[in-house]
């Protein structure tokens, strides 16, 4: 039976890779909808996600014909949420609970007995080493969310250090260690 796969992206620049992500996970057989964040629509296209996922791509909480609300749906739909990249801003909101997007909304609507979260950090390595952040990784990690954890390589910035997107291999291949 196929696995059901919800994207989330946030916005990061290592956004691009999402698209690469998402070609492997179709060819894995896996069902693919895609939430974005706001910020995440400034520096995508939903449309080239769309084509990619063959599937519509989400970047309101409300569509103004469905009686069943966006967030629940797609919770009840998805047998893993991964956040890709996944921000620092949202890390902070899952930690503390804010859920005022449609991306926050569905994960924590899921149901943590049924569907798995992987959260895949990207940022600045100030960002990521921050105690706060730090903090808040653990917290998640401790209530059942995977985080697979940037890796060192060269950043935006320029500089090296912690807080580039893990390899796609590599994070399908985890998908499919979550998801066995």
């Amino acid at each position: 039976m196929k696995k059901n796969i919800v994207v989330g992206i946030t916005a990061g620049i290592a956004i691009y890779k999402v698209c690469s992500l998402i070609r492997q996970l179709k060819k894995n057989g896996y069902n693919i909808k895609c939430i974005m964040t706001e910020n995440a629509t400034k520096l995508i296209s939903p449309l080239l996600l769309q084509e990619l996922s063959e599937e519509k791509v989400y970047t309101q909480m409300f569509s103004e014909y469905e009686y069943t609300p966006t967030h629940i749906s797609l919770s009840d739909w998805a047998d893993l949420i991964i956040v890709v990249p996944c921000s620092c801003n949202t890390i902070s909101k899952l930690a503390t609970g804010k859920t005022e997007d449609l991306l926050t909304c569905t994960i924590f609507a899921a149901d943590f007995k049924k569907t798995k979260v992987l959260l895949c950090p990207s940022m600045n390595s100030n960002m990521w080493q921050h105690p706060i952040t730090q903090q808040n990784v653990k917290l998640l990690k401790k209530i059942g969310y995977y985080i697979l954890e940037p890796e060192k390589g060269e950043l935006l910035c320029k500089k090296v250090g912690v807080g580039r997107l893990p390899s796609i291999e590599k994070i399908v291949k985890y998908i499919k260690k979550i998801l066995s």
